[in-house]
């Protein structure tokens, strides 16, 4: 008999996590840390998705604690969509990259040169694998 042990995908995770939590109305939301992680928080605090990131210990084990932005009491992250998974591998090249929702959406790619949005990605000329989209 085999037996399969399942893998979360951390990353949906978190971004579940921060669109509940925001939806909810929470000021922060904590989930366990990676470098991953935190290079996609960092990306979306400079593009004004997040207030403030901090790696901070629980029980011996180390979490990300970000803090979530509301504008006018809605909160800025109201929807996200997974692109490429652990079962579906999805690749962009440069010309691949367009605004999300006309601009008022933001897309998070992974790419040779780090985890960019998609306008940093078309300002450095690299494709890269796409994560999500938030908005």
């Amino acid at each position: 008999m085999v037996v399969r042990k399942l893998t979360m995908d951390s990353i949906s995770n978190m971004i579940i996590v921060m669109k509940n939590g925001s939806l909810a109305g929470k000021e922060l939301v904590s989930f366990p840390y990676s470098k991953m992680k935190e290079a996609i928080c960092n990306c979306l605090k400079k593009e004004g998705y997040l207030n403030k990131i901090s790696k901070k210990v629980k029980k011996d084990q180390a979490v990300l604690e970000v803090e979530l932005i509301y504008i006018d009491k809605k909160p800025k992250i109201v929807e996200v969509e997974r692109i490429s998974k652990q079962s579906r591998r999805v690749y962009f090249k440069m010309k691949d990259i367009h605004s999300v929702r006309n601009g008022s959406g933001l897309l998070v790619l992974s790419t040779p040169k780090g985890i960019l949005s998609g306008r940093d990605a078309r300002r450095e000329q690299v494709g890269g694998e796409p994560l999500f989209k938030i908005w």
